[in-house]
């Protein structure tokens, strides 16, 4: 089983390339870059891994991603990701970058995205792996700064797919971003926003009706709102999840107590993502081994979940016939395996 889970074609729709940073790598382009680490070694940054909430995460993912200065650099890290994914099953990857840790450091936003973008272009052809990016605004940051970044990112539009919103969540509404979530819509822009992680049913409320997201991501305090979830199935806003993320910043205090069966059985659109991979403890596959070990997940829950997240993405709807196609001849090749 363990295998069928790896193996089977999937997308991957809520990941911060910056939080694929593995530590190896962190110091590798530290080396390169003559960029000083207050980290001694690999082990003293995977001691650091312990998290309370989200904050302490955010304040060593800052730090390890200062490392990052050149295009090179941002292909490496990209790349290293989707090898990684690739082996995971991976078929598709809607990719998240928040060029406001970088620009803010005097990295050039081109710098940024042509590193990313020709990193997700050889996958296309050397892993035959489709892939999205997704411009993520800081929602600790002002709705100015965004909006700057939404300049510098618009000679970009053909790269980009659609906007997001992340970072600390708690006292930073989805209703802030309204402004320049409007703009970029007008732009061309899709729009999807993290809401319900560790801020309350409100801000999902907020990320629907003011920043017209289609996609919630994490989303798991929605559960709290009986009519929320009501919203959220009559308008088929799927739900990006995270499980070892969400036990490692310390939503739920063990995967046994995460809320994904309950969601899947109200009938929501659920998908199994990775968030920030390198500091929670597993990609893609290992999020879903987790969740089927602690939730008793089926098989069949498992290749429901694979179908949902190739249904909930911006894939057009001949690429998406043609994934879930991929899942159904994969599953029908390994029907007599259990």
């Amino acid at each position: 089983m363990d295998d069928f889970i790896r193996d089977l074609p999937k997308a991957e729709l809520h990941l911060h390339i910056e939080g694929t940073l593995e530590p190896e790598l962190m110091f590798a382009i530290a080396k390169r870059n003559r960029v000083p680490l207050r980290f001694g070694s690999v082990d003293e940054v995977r001691r650091a891994y312990q998290f309370s909430n989200l904050q302490d995460f955010l304040d060593i993912y800052y730090e390890g991603a200062k490392v990052l200065l050149v295009e090179r650099d941002f292909y490496d890290l990209t790349w290293a990701y989707l090898e990684r994914a690739h082996a995971d099953g991976v078929r598709h990857a809607e990719i998240f970058f928040d060029p406001q840790t970088h620009t803010d450091r005097g990295v050039a936003f081109e710098t940024v995205g042509t590193g990313i973008h020709r990193a997700l272009a050889d996958a296309e052809h050397k892993l035959r792996m489709s892939s999205e990016l997704i411009l993520c605004f800081l929602r600790h940051l002002s709705a100015d700064a965004a909006d700057a970044t939404l300049t510098q990112a618009l000679p970009f539009k053909d790269w980009i797919v659609a906007v997001g919103l992340d970072s600390s969540e708690v006292g930073h509404p989805p209703r802030d971003f309204r402004a320049v979530f409007d703009r970029a819509r007008a732009a061309g822009f899709l729009s999807v926003a993290h809401a319900g992680e560790e801020g309350p049913p409100e801000y999902v409320w907020e990320a629907l009706d003011l920043l017209k997201a289609l996609r919630i991501d994490h989303g798991v305090r929605s559960i709290e709102d009986p009519k929320l979830i009501e919203r959220l199935l009559a308008h088929h806003v799927p739900l990006t999840v995270c499980p070892l993320s969400n036990v490692k910043l310390r939503v739920f205090d063990t995967m046994a107590d995460h809320n994904l069966r309950r969601l899947m059985e109200l009938g929501l659109c659920v998908t199994i993502n990775s968030d920030d991979p390198a500091y929670f403890g597993g990609y893609v596959a290992e999020n879903y081994r987790a969740a089927r070990d602690a939730l008793g997940l089926t098989r069949e829950e498992i290749i429901h979940l694979a179908r949902n997240s190739f249904l909930a993405s911006f894939l057009n709807p001949m690429d998406k016939r043609a994934r879930l196609e991929d899942v159904d001849r994969f599953v029908a090749d390994h029907a007599g395996e259990r």
